[in-house]
């Protein structure tokens, strides 16, 4: 690598210009001719028998029910995993509603002012039942059952054992801990938007969708429409932030699209931002009971867990209630060298809305689970916790690594980077101001996290799992331009990702085009190649190879025309930096465009090259999945009058391979960060005995600001990946996984002689400062009269 546009540039974001000048094009950007606009009625009960819903007088063709939307089927997750029940989401509720938001009726109107009217003029009746608010509870309450035809309220039970009871036995060390996290909300700017139409000259119903995964979109959309793909075109434009919530199949966008279809007009519905918090992006909440076994030392021998997730009424659009659970079993290990490891992980059913991944998909609760195990073990042997993690980390030496939970870790220096971590935090240094104690009382506490996070996992991985849709191969196709430049179109999208920068990067890697002369085309069924779409840290891997393979596959055709305008061999031409250098001259790129576009004639008279455009398909060599790391330090100061936390130094050090642009590497960890402060001290999404959301503002729901996210140094590894191009792994999610378990190590650490131990997110000054009385009181009751 190493050239300055290239694969390692620190290249600006191409896209940026227009973000910046406010030159996105959004879904709500869109206004058509004859578009209407559409509401929702939605569920006010979490639980209920739906006993009828009364239309006012003159409202056919404004006001929509289940009934009503003749033809358009349920949305069905598939999952061959065994014991997995499935659930049928209705676009509107039918018979029953099980959660507070759930779409009742539609409304269709020329403003959504005036649909939300209409909203209030339907009359509902619904017998409400017991909600299910509590996921573990959901276990002991059989009789109240969320679907009525399951015999219990869980989706899915799995079981893993590997060496367990041969490597617990005889442990020095037995340390158990219970670590839950809340449910929160996933809070892009842009939510959920959609409109649809009708295109009578291409005889195709045309849906604009705010997603991460438009060819995915086509196939559940045409599946509950029973229309054929080819009819159907599926167009993401600019995406306002996705982090998961927008790869599943929306009911929202069901009823759009089937209204276009019935309708052959526009329609539109764009989600509001309290329609965002009762009904849409819910997840993380998991809940671990953990027993860690380890020797004297603190060498971890054995680990069993018991693990579950509460997935809300439904399973998303294709497999959500399958994935956490599954997801959680095979990365609760994380970077780890340890043998033994029992693990049982379920998905129950509650009245909530449906449980949806999130950037890190599980890995942010199983790293705090472990992380907080870790420290836990590290006090229980009397050492230092970033001691006992690195002795644990699995070595160098050592990989390839296939763990206890058989993930093959494909690269990587595990304990250097947590070393990086210490020394850039300056642990010592820290430490005897620690001892020193502050000035105002405040207590200083520093943690440490690790993690290793599986990105890019294909077919071998998910295939077992009986999808509606399985990843394989991505695919991409370069054109050279007849000015020498080129089109890159790829079926991955990126909403905040750079990737009209990184993969006109790669491109420029081997075709030597400049930047500005590169343009990526994404997001467009009818316009790019098939591809499942960005999630699971994927797009640079999968569509960055597919995309680097179809430029060498033009340099072979490049060369034999600039070779016959040079008249000579074309073994004695190289191609060089959009160059044709032969052994007398060269030429451009440009000549060679200018002769296959608009002067045939002076092509070599035998050329059947394929012309300048290439399609190409790609995976890995080995496609269970490339890994990155990192290691998370932070300092914290506590505040034990007001449980105030304060962040005052936060270091990364991480791994992903070959950087493709630095910059956008950092954005996208720093990015990440905030987001997993926010889960670790201010994000919650709690309901009430009865299945009411209490948290359905943004008065009552916090997010971090810039005031609450430090400044963050980030050190960079690059171990490239034996398995991928130019052995690049993915970054996208790893920001999010270790802040809330470096910031619990690091307040723990600061309160752990006091008997304080934090393992419930968030860390709010309420739970703080109840724990901190809770130990006063226990220390009350332990001393002598």
């Amino acid at each position: 690598m190493g050239r300055e546009d290239g694969v390692g540039g620190h290249v600006l974001r191409k896209e940026d210009d227009r973000f910046l000048r406010g030159r996105g094009s959004y879904v709500s950007d869109m206004v058509l001719p004859g578009q209407s606009e559409v509401a929702f009625l939605r569920s006010p009960v979490a639980h209920g028998y739906l006993r009828s819903i009364r239309k006012p007088a003159g409202s056919d063709g404004t006001i929509f029910t289940y009934e009503d939307l003749t033809g358009l089927n349920s949305i069905v997750s598939e999952c061959a995993v065994p014991g997995f029940k499935m659930s049928e989401l209705p676009p509107l509720a039918r018979g029953k509603v099980r959660f507070v938001g759930e779409a009742l009726a539609m409304t269709v109107a020329p403003t959504r002012a005036a649909a939300e009217d209409l909203a209030e003029q339907v009359e509902i009746d619904i017998d409400e039942l017991p909600a299910i608010v509590d996921a573990r509870a959901s276990r002991a309450t059989p009789a109240v059952r969320v679907h009525e035809d399951w015999d219990d309220n869980l989706f899915v039970t799995l079981n893993y054992e590997n060496g367990f009871e041969a490597q617990a036995r005889g442990a020095k060390v037995v340390v158990k801990r219970t670590v839950s996290l809340a449910r929160q909300t996933m809070s892009p700017l842009e939510g959920k938007a959609v409109v649809a139409y009708w295109d009578d000259r291409a005889d195709q119903l045309i849906v604009y969708t705010s997603t991460q995964v438009p060819h995915m979109i086509r196939i559940g959309l045409a599946e509950a429409l029973g229309l054929d793909e080819g009819r159907l075109r599926v167009v993401s434009p600019d995406v306002g932030g996705g982090f998961g919530y927008k790869c599943v199949l929306q009911p929202e966008e069901l009823c759009v699209a089937w209204l276009a279809l019935t309708y052959r007009r526009p329609f539109r519905y764009i989600e509001d931002r309290r329609e965002h918090l009762v009904v849409g992006a819910v997840a993380r909440q998991h809940h671990y009971e953990l027993t860690a076994y380890a020797d004297e030392t603190g060498r971890l021998l054995a680990l069993d867990a018991e693990i579950m997730v509460d997935g809300g009424a439904y399973s998303s659009w294709p497999f959500t209630a399958g994935l956490e659970p599954g997801q959680a079993v095979g990365n609760l290990p994380g970077p780890y060298d340890f043998r033994g490891y029992r693990c049982k992980s379920m998905c129950a059913a509650t009245n909530k809305p449906g449980f949806l991944p999130y950037r890190g998909v599980a890995r942010t609760g199983v790293c705090l689970a472990l992380e907080l195990m870790i420290d836990a073990i590290a006090r229980e042997v009397g050492r230092e916790p970033w001691e006992v993690r690195h002795d644990n980390l699995v070595a160098q030496a050592q990989m390839p690594y296939d763990n206890v939970a058989r993930k093959h870790y494909d690269s990587g220096d595990y304990q250097k980077c947590l070393r990086m971590a210490r020394d850039k935090i300056d642990l010592d240094t820290w430490r005897a101001r620690q001892r020193r104690g502050e000035p105002d009382g405040r207590r200083i506490g520093i943690g440490f996290a690790s993690f290793c996070e599986q990105t890019a996992h294909g077919a071998s991985v998910l295939a077992s799992w009986g999808l509606p849709v399985i990843p394989g191969y991505d695919e991409a196709s370069v054109r050279i331009t007849p000015d020498g430049g080129a089109e890159v179109r790829v079926g991955v999208h990126s909403h905040g990702q750079g990737m009209e920068t990184t993969l006109a990067q790669v491109a420029n890697e081997i075709l030597g085009i400049g930047l500005d002369k590169i343009r990526v085309i994404h997001g467009d069924t009818g316009a790019t190649p098939f591809s499942t779409g960005t999630y699971a840290s994927r797009s640079i891997v999968m569509a960055g190879g597919a995309v680097i393979n179809a430029c060498r596959l033009l340099v072979p055709r490049v060369e034999a025309i600039g070779a016959h305008l040079m008249q000579c061999a074309t073994a004695t031409v190289r191609y060089e930096d959009g160059r044709i250098v032969g052994p007398q001259s060269s030429t451009t790129l440009k000549e060679v465009a200018y002769a296959w576009h608009r002067r045939p004639d002076r092509l070599p008279p035998d050329c059947d090259l394929g012309g300048l455009e290439a399609t190409v398909s790609y995976k890995p060599k080995v496609d269970t999945g490339v890994f990155s790391y990192a290691s998370h330090a932070a300092v914290v100061a506590v505040d034990l009058e007001l449980g105030h936390i304060e962040i005052l130094d936060y270091v990364i050090a991480e791994d992903c391979g070959t950087m493709v642009n630095p910059m956008v590497v950092e954005g996208q960890t720093l990015g990440g960060v905030a987001q997993g402060i926010g889960t670790a001290l201010y994000e919650e999404s709690p309901y009430d005995e009865n299945g009411q959301p209490l948290a359905s503002t943004l008065a009552d729901y916090l997010l971090p600001g810039a005031g609450e996210v430090p400044s963050v140094r980030i050190e960079h590894l690059q171990t490239p990946s034996p398995y991928s191009e130019f052995g690049i792994k993915g970054v996208g999610e790893g920001g999010a996984i270790a802040p809330p378990a470096v910031l619990f190590n690091a307040v723990n650490d600061a309160l752990h002689d006091l008997g304080v131990e934090m393992s419930e997110t968030p860390l709010t000054p309420h739970r703080l400062l109840a724990a901190l009385e809770r130990a006063r009181s226990r220390t009350a009751r332990t001393e002598p009269a």
